[in-house]
């Protein structure tokens, strides 16, 4: 329910129960980022729903993540429901309707909805050597395989072009580590192995073309409404640094394309991080500024982002400290961190004189929550105690036939469902290769050539050898004129050897075949050396 430029999240209550007011975020105030937390089964997913649909109501294009399928319902109307209708008598939501909104459905494995890729390039060496948790000396061999690509005008697309790649800087490790520091072999093993246990895990499918555009998570409908973008999560999750590195990859994309869009009555996009513990967890130094500086500074291109986490520990504080907007449902505090928990979600409200936010955290229900919004001059609201409202699409996930239909009318349908594989650094090197092993195999046939000429030269070469010189001198001893030797050697022997002749010419022939051999290996021997 939109009312002047506000969304309307629910109704507070008093402490004895009674309705308080409506409580609203402010659009001109959802790019100042915001936080959902609360313990597994108390509502964050359905108030996760009812932003998206409250957004795509005003125009505003929403990507979010279904880690466990409900969140596909918000492609559906909605359904009846007693607990659903005695919310919405509650908190006097007249009238309460139900509507289907416009989904677009997207899976990197192309399952569950429509292919999303990126390459390697678009990743960067940082975010890849996050998915593949590298040690320092890994991280920076793969710094240079990426500055390699670079200057040699070579597109990372693809898995098998990075393997590509780092066999190339296997076979030139020396020279490469002349030129650009220590390329040891060792860590380009690594990287390789690391490699194969990524393709295991399905990472493969994610790196390639057509990569996602930007644009097409930012679409919106004919009659005005913003496409909510849902990324089937489920089976990614069983790879969560895989979902942890693509989500901040799209978000540093978001970043590095967007113009600036300054302070306006609405976001460009709104994109909610699912289960946002993965993102930090044993995450480097260099990973978390980079995040922190990602929302600090995307606001200013328009974009909103909502971590959605269990635990408010979870967001590192440089982090939590760029979250303006928070909903805080129940959270349990059992165990001496579970308290610490608690305590720092309610140290981050801004106090309620009617409640004390520690004692209110753990005896919320489901579907109710603490809330604090920017309001004017983006000064955060007094924390209230809410019914969060209903959603008016559906509870629960689509079937299998609903989201193929869907599917099939999605304005996307036909963009990313073939791959694209063009020339590359795969393709390039492996020209290289056989260029070279061309020029290779030409270059020995040409040293055979030659030492095979070599070879006959000698051999004509030898004394003895010229089995003619008979030939030249008449019966007297007289050398004949070359006029008599031209006549005499065009008409045909009939003149039998003797056996002393024929044994001196067979003894002379070996003598120079030996020789022969023994020249010719010594000038191979020599090629070889010098080769």
């Amino acid at each position: 329910m939109l009312q002047d430029g506000k969304l309307y999240l629910g109704t507070s209550r008093k402490p004895d129960d009674s309705i308080n007011k409506a409580e609203y975020l402010d659009l001109g105030f959802a790019n100042r980022h915001g936080l959902i937390t609360g313990a597994t089964g108390t509502g964050k997913t359905v108030t996760l729903q009812i932003l998206a649909e409250s957004f795509s109501n005003a125009g505003v294009p929403v990507f979010c993540a279904d880690v466990k399928g409900d969140l596909s319902g918000i492609a559906a109307m909605g359904e009846y429901k007693d607990f659903l209708e005695k919310r919405a008598a509650t908190i006097g939501l007249d009238p309460y309707e139900f509507q289907e909104f416009p989904v677009i459905f997207w899976d990197l494995f192309g399952e569950k909805g429509h292919r999303v890729r990126t390459t390697l390039t678009e990743m960067g060496p940082l975010l890849l050597a996050r998915l593949m948790d590298m040690t320092d000396a890994q991280e920076g061999v793969l710094n240079i395989a990426f500055k390699i690509a670079d200057e040699g005008g070579m597109a990372l697309l693809d898995m098998k072009d990075l393997r590509a790649l780092l066999n190339y800087m296997s076979d030139h490790s020396q020279e490469l580590s002349g030129l650009y520091g220590n390329v040891a072999k060792q860590s380009i093993g690594a990287i390789q192995r690391d490699l194969l246990v990524l393709e295991q895990q399905g990472a493969e499918q994610f790196f390639g073309e057509p990569a996602l555009k930007i644009s097409d998570v930012m679409r919106t409908t004919p009659d005005g409404r913003g496409a909510i973008s849902v990324l089937a999560a489920d089976r990614l999750m069983m790879n969560p640094r895989l979902y942890a590195t693509f989500l901040l990859w799209l978000l540093s994309e978001l970043f590095e394309e967007l113009p600036e869009f300054g302070d306006h009555d609405r976001p460009r996009l709104v994109f909610f991080f699912d289960e946002a513990h993965l993102l930090f967890d044993e995450a480097p130094r260099a990973l978390v500024e980079r995040v922190e500086q990602v929302v600090r500074l995307i606001r200013s291109k328009g974009v909103g982002v909502y971590f959605v986490t269990q635990n408010p520990l979870d967001v590192p504080e440089s982090v939590l400290s760029q979250l303006g907007n928070r909903i805080q449902h129940a959270l349990r505090a059992y165990t001496p961190r579970e308290q610490k928990a608690v305590k720092t979600a309610a140290e981050t409200f801004r106090p309620n004189p009617d409640f004390d936010c520690f004692e209110t955290i753990t005896q919320l229900g489901v579907g109710e929550a603490l809330v604090s919004t920017l309001e004017t001059k983006g000064v955060p609201s007094i924390v209230q105690r809410t019914l969060i409202r209903p959603p008016s699409s559906r509870l629960g996930p689509l079937t299998d036939s609903e989201r193929r239909k869907t599917m099939a009318v999605s304005p996307v349908t036909g963009l990313y469902d073939e791959d694209v594989d063009r020339n590359s650094a795969f393709e390039i090197l492996r020209k290289r290769a056989e260029d070279a092993a061309r020029a290779e195999e030409e270059k020995r046939r040409r040293e055979e050539e030659e030492d095979e000429d070599l070879q006959e030269s000698r051999r004509w070469t030898l004394p003895g050898f010229d089995d003619d010189d008979d030939d030249d001198y008449d019966n007297r001893g007289r050398r004949k004129s070359s006029r008599r030797r031209r006549r005499t050697r065009s008409r045909p022997r009939s003149r039998r050897q003797t056996v002393a002749e024929a044994a001196m010419k067979s003894a002379a022939r070996s003598v120079a075949s030996s020789l022969g051999r023994a020249l010719v290996r010594g000038i191979l021997g020599s090629l070889k050396k010098g080769f």
